[in-house]
C-alpha cells in the first residue's frame, strides 16, 4: 500500500473536499470560495459536510468509508491470466449436462496453479451442484452476463442439508447464509458444510464455528477512532501486508455496544442484557490489513473504526485462513423457478455469497429466480459492482451480516418481481445486520424493496445516490437489539412512492445523517427509536430530489 493514504494532512483533505463539492454544484474550476452553493447553482452543499471534510475520519455523524471495497475501493479490478478453459474440463453449454463437476474441477486446478482465470464460455450451462470458490486469487469469469449463463437445478436443502438456526426454532438458515456460487476458504467451507450436517449449528465468522480458532499476536495500547496507528506491545509477529482482526470485547456494563450506539444517556439507559442474539455477535472482529510497521507503531490500510480501550480486552489476533484476490465475473446465475418460499423457510436457491473473504469481487453478474440474491457473510473489503437481482422476487435480494465490515455494493439493481409475492413471503431489499460497519451501498436502483436495518446493531454504514420504489419490510428479533448504532448515513435517496420505511432516519438512528432526502410518509410499519433522549441527529435538505452536492456521498470521500 503507498503510504500516501496514511500520511492524508486534515488540511490537504479539507482543500481537496471543498474542491469536490465546488466542482459539483459550479460545474467550474474548483476552489474554496466557490464551495458554498448560491442561489442559482443547481445544486447545494449542505453545512454537514463541510464539516466532514474539517474531521474527515472522527466526525460524529458521518463515517468514513472512502476506503471501502477490494484494495480500498480501487476501481480497476485484476486480471489475471486464463489457466482453464471449462470445456477442457467436460463442460457443454448445452442446457441439460450437469456442469458442476467440471467446472468444480477448472476451479480446482486454478487453485493448484496458485491462481488465475478460469473462462465460461457464451452459452447455457446446466450445474445440478453448486459452485466453489475455495483457493485465494482464482477468477470465474463468463463472457458477460448477457451471454454466459448457469442454469441452477437444485437447492443448497437438498445439496448439503437441512440448515436450522443456532438460536433455535424452525428457521432455514439457508434463508440468510450460502449460495449456489461460493466464494470461501476451503477448509472454512469444508468445517462449516460438516458442522451443518452433524446439526451442529456454526457462527460462521473469521474464528471458526465456535469462534475460538484464534490466537492472540499482541495487544494493543489505547487509540481513538479514527487513528490510522495504533501501538503494540509485542510487534514481532507483524509485517506490511499481513491480515489480522482486531478484537474488542465487550464487558459486563456493555460500554463496548453503548459506544457502537454512540455513548451517552441513551445506550446508557439501553436495556442489554436480554438481548441475547445481539451478545452473541460480540467480541467484534474487524479485519485489516497492516501497511507499516515502524517499532511499536503499526499503521493500518484504514482508520480504526471505533475507540479501543482498555476495558475492551484489545488486541490484534489470528484468523482462519481467508480467502482474497478471487472473483466471479461476466456471467448470470438462474435458478429453476419454483415458488417464493415462506418466511425465514428458504430452501436455498441462493445467488453468489462471499464468506470470510477479504479483498475479493464480483462484477457483471446476475442472479434470477433466487431466495437470496447476493451475500457477506464474515466479508470485509469486498466490492459488487454491476450486480443484478432479477426474476420472481427473493426474500433478502443483498444480505450483509456477521460481522462484515468496509464493504462496496455500486451501480446494483434490484428488478421488479416478475410473479405476485405469495402469501407469507418477505422483502427485505439491501439488508445489514449483526455489527456490520463501514458498508456502502452506492448508485443503486431499488425497483422493489427497501433499507434492511435488521437489528444486530449495525453501525457506520452509508447508503447514497439511490432510487428506491418503499415496497419491502424490514425485519430482525427482537432479542437482536437496536435497529440502528451510531453514523448511519442516507445521503441523496430517491422514494419514488414517498413510503418513509426506514428512508429518513432522524427519528431513529442515534448520531446519525440523512441528507437529501425527498418527503417521505409514514406507513403500517412504524417504528420508533430503540434509545431515549436526543439522537444527535442531523437532518439536511429533506424534501429535497438530487439538489444535494456532492451527489454521492461515497465518491465524494474517495476522491479525497
Amino acid at each position: 500500500m503507498s503510504e500516501d493514504y496514511v500520511s492524508i494532512t486534515r488540511r490537504g483533505l479539507l482543500g481537496s473536499a471543498v474542491a469536490v463539492a465546488a466542482a459539483m454544484v459550479t460545474g467550474g474550476p474548483a476552489t474554496a470560495a466557490t464551495a458554498v452553493a448560491r442561489p442559482h447553482d443547481p445544486g447545494q452543499v449542505p453545512i454537514v459536510w463541510r464539516e466532514f471534510t474539517r474531521t474527515p475520519f472522527t466526525h460524529p455523524q458521518i463515517p468514513y468509508v472512502g476506503r471501502a471495497g477490494h484494495r480500498g475501493g480501487s476501481a480497476r479490478f485484476p486480471r489475471r491470466p486464463v489457466v482453464a478453459d471449462v470445456r477442457a474440463y467436460g463442460a457443454v453449454a448445452d442446457g441439460t449436462t450437469d456442469c458442476a463437476p467440471a467446472i468444480n474441477r477448472a476451479i480446482a486446478a486454478a487453485g493448484r496453479a496458485g491462481g488465475g482465470t478460469v473462462l465460461i464460455p457464451p452459452g447455457t450451462f446446466r450445474i445440478d451442484g453448486l459452485i466453489r470458490i475455495g483457493h485465494s486469487n482464482v477468477v470465474l469469469r463468463g463472457a458477460g452476463s448477457d451471454r454466459t449463463k448457469l442454469y441452477a437445478t437444485r437447492n443448497l436443502t437438498e445439496l448439503i442439508g437441512v440448515y436450522g438456526s443456532r438460536y433455535g426454532g424452525d428457521k432455514s438458515s439457508w434463508s440468510w447464509a450460502g449460495g449456489l456460487i461460493w466464494l470461501a476458504p476451503t477448509a472454512r467451507w469444508d468445517s462449516l458444510v460438516a458442522a451443518i450436517k452433524d446439526k451442529a449449528w456454526p457462527f460462521e465468522g473469521w474464528t471458526g464455528n465456535k469462534r475460538d480458532e484464534w490466537e492472540t499476536l499482541t495487544t494493543v495500547a489505547p487509540a481513538t477512532r479514527g487513528s490510522w496507528s495504533v501501538t503494540v506491545a509485542d510487534p514481532r509477529p507483524l509485517k506490511p501486508g499481513r491480515l489480522v482482526l482486531l478484537r474488542l470485547a465487550d464487558d459486563a456494563d456493555h460500554t463496548l455496544l453503548e459506544h457502537m450506539a454512540g455513548g451517552g444517556p441513551g445506550p446508557e439507559a439501553y436495556y442489554w442484557d436480554d438481548k441475547t442474539k445481539l451478545t452473541s455477535y460480540v467480541p467484534y472482529e474487524w479485519p485489516v490489513r497492516i501497511a507499516r510497521v515502524r517499532g511499536r507503531k503499526v499503521t493500518l490500510e484504514r482508520p480504526l473504526p471505533l475507540d479501543v480501550r482498555p476495558e475492551w480486552d484489545p488486541r490484534l489476533t489470528t484468523h482462519v485462513e481467508p480467502l482474497t484476490g478471487s472473483g466471479v465475473e461476466g456471467l448470470t446465475l438462474e435458478a429453476v423457478e419454483t415458488p417464493q418460499s415462506p418466511h425465514l423457510l428458504d430452501k436455498g436457491y441462493n445467488g453468489v455469497v462471499l464468506q470470510c473473504a477479504y479483498d475479493c469481487w464480483v462484477d457483471d453478474v446476475t442472479v434470477r429466480h433466487v431466495d437470496n440474491g447476493f451475500g457477506f457473510v464474515a466479508a470485509s473489503a469486498c466490492t459488487l459492482r454491476r450486480t443484478r437481482v432479477a426474476g420472481r422476487g427473493s426474500h433478502h435480494p443483498y444480505f450483509c451480516r456477521e460481522g462484515s465490515h468496509d464493504n462496496l455494493v455500486e451501480d446494483f439493481t434490484i428488478e421488479q418481481r416478475t410473479v405476485p409475492a405469495p402469501p407469507n413471503t418477505q422483502l427485505h431489499g439491501i439488508n445489514v445486520e449483526g455489527l456490520s460497519s463501514y458498508n456502502v451501498w452506492s448508485r443503486g436502483d431499488l425497483r422493489m424493496g427497501t433499507f434492511d436495518s435488521h437489528r444486530g446493531l449495525p453501525f457506520a454504514n452509508v447508503r447514497t445516490d439511490i432510487t428506491v420504489d418503499n415496497n419491502g419490510r424490514h425485519g430482525g428479533d427482537a432479542s437482536a437489539g437496536p435497529l440502528f448504532g451510531a453514523r448511519f448515513t442516507h445521503w441523496n435517496i430517491r422514494v419514488t412512492n414517498g413510503r418513509a420505511g426506514l428512508m429518513k432516519i432522524d427519528g431513529l438512528a442515534p448520531y446519525s445523517a440523512t441528507v437529501g432526502v425527498n418527503e417521505v410518509t409514514e406507513f403500517d410499519q412504524i417504528d420508533v427509536p430503540d434509545f431515549t433522549g436526543d439522537l444527535h441527529s442531523r437532518l439536511e435538505l429533506y424534501g429535497t430530489t438530487d439538489v444535494v452536492r456532492p451527489r454521492n456521498l461515497y465518491e465524494a470521500q474517495r476522491d479525497l
